[in-house]
């Protein structure tokens, strides 16, 4: 069987003038001098202006780019074009709309078959989310953040992505962990997790500052520990 790979971020800020390093990071993970790149930009309803945003993070010369439109479809067979792909790149917005959207689809079962076979699996905020159980989301209410508990579960736990970037997630996190949400791990914005298959490969990030932590509760209270970051160039 192949290695599987996910790379959950939180989050990317801007880097005007160079390729973010978490992107560089992903292109060469995939060990091809040019990846074929696609990006599923479901959760904003394949808006024209994130799908420009997600063509420019990814430079022509280092990536095959093309994406999944699911409100426009025009790809039959999405599992073949899913698995024709090197690395799956799937984009921030609703998380909860994303998912029941791909259900409809079959693009859940379609990234599970894509993910077995070796294809990498990233993407930030709901891209990152998605690929856990459960976690923190502004789905429901853009005011005010949420549990979502039906996430496509392809890694174990719960997560809390923007952990840095958003004032309510923390607090909110700690609070459903409190309660019994899973444990998991929460990313800055900035850093991701690479894991292998359903285990921790290593933890990156493009600022100092920015990290990956677990996030758990022990003899009732919340334990947060940060996990060691390489600093990528």
């Amino acid at each position: 069987m192949p290695e599987r790979h996910i790379v959950p971020f939180g989050g990317l800020r801007p880097v005007p003038g160079r390729t973010h390093p978490l992107v560089s990071y992903l292109l060469r993970l995939s060990g091809k001098s040019r990846a074929r790149v696609a990006f599923i930009p479901t959760a904003t309803g394949d808006s024209s202006e994130v799908l420009v945003n997600m063509y420019a993070r990814f430079p022509a010369e280092r990536a095959e780019r093309s994406h999944l439109a699911l409100f426009n479809r025009t790809i039959d067979d999405i599992e073949s074009y899913l698995l024709a792909q090197d690395i799956l790149v799937v984009g921030g917005g609703n998380t909860a709309n994303m998912l029941a959207v791909w259900r409809v689809h079959g693009v859940d079962r379609a990234l599970r078959t894509a993910w077995e076979r070796g294809v990498i699996l990233t993407g930030g905020s709901a891209g990152s989310l998605c690929w856990f159980e459960c976690g923190t989301t502004d789905s429901f209410n853009l005011l005010r953040l949420a549990p979502l508990h039906d996430g496509l579960g392809f890694l174990p736990g719960s997560h809390c992505p923007h952990y840095d970037g958003e004032e309510q997630r923390r607090p909110l996190y700690h609070q459903l962990i409190r309660d019994g949400f899973p444990a998991g791990f929460a990313i800055d914005d900035d850093a991701a997790i690479h894991f292998v298959g359903r285990e921790v490969a290593e933890i990156v990030t493009a600022r100092d500052g920015a990290s990956a932590y677990r996030v758990e509760r022990v003899d009732g209270e919340v334990v947060e520990s940060r996990l060691a970051a390489r600093l990528l160039d």
